[in-house]
């Protein structure tokens, strides 16, 4: 019973997120774009409940240019991704995704992101990302090449 109501309470949370990130506006810039333009991070919560102690919860909107490709990169936390905007064709661990406007994913810690492209050549495709981790561990590291 515990666990359902921690659960709950952390879907609720992100159903918050998602309305919170429709109205608001970038609050700070990430160091290590994998993109153009830097992902903007808009959200930064550290979570103090029961059984989710010294949780930080961070929400980034990543936009891509028209045909623009990421960079390799990991997510060492949970990923939860929803595109606001555009086609993507992401391959992470090998595998070959596509995301449409509308469409949610997760992505499990430290899988290989070989590259997200926006399969448009004219138009942007901009996408709204949470991570789940411990307090102060990076959403995202790039790749060595």
């Amino acid at each position: 019973m515990k666990n359902y109501k921690i659960k709950k309470s952390a879907i609720a949370f992100l159903t918050l997120c998602i309305a919170f990130i429709l109205s608001a506006k970038a609050q700070e810039s990430d160091k290590s774009p994998v993109t153009g333009a830097p992902p903007r991070l808009i959200l930064k919560q550290l979570i103090q409940t029961s059984g989710l102690k010294e949780q930080e919860v961070k929400v980034v909107i990543v936009e891509f240019a028209p045909g623009e490709t990421s960079t390799a990169h990991r997510h060492p936390i949970p990923t939860f991704g929803y595109v606001l905007e555009g086609e993507l064709e992401s391959t992470f661990d090998g595998k070959v995704y596509h995301y449409k406007t509308g469409e949610a994913f997760y992505e499990r810690p430290n899988g290989l992101h070989s590259g997200t492209r926006n399969m448009s050549k004219d138009k942007p495709a901009k996408l709204v990302a949470f991570f789940v981790g411990d307090k102060g561990k990076p959403f995202l590291v790039p790749e060595k090449e």
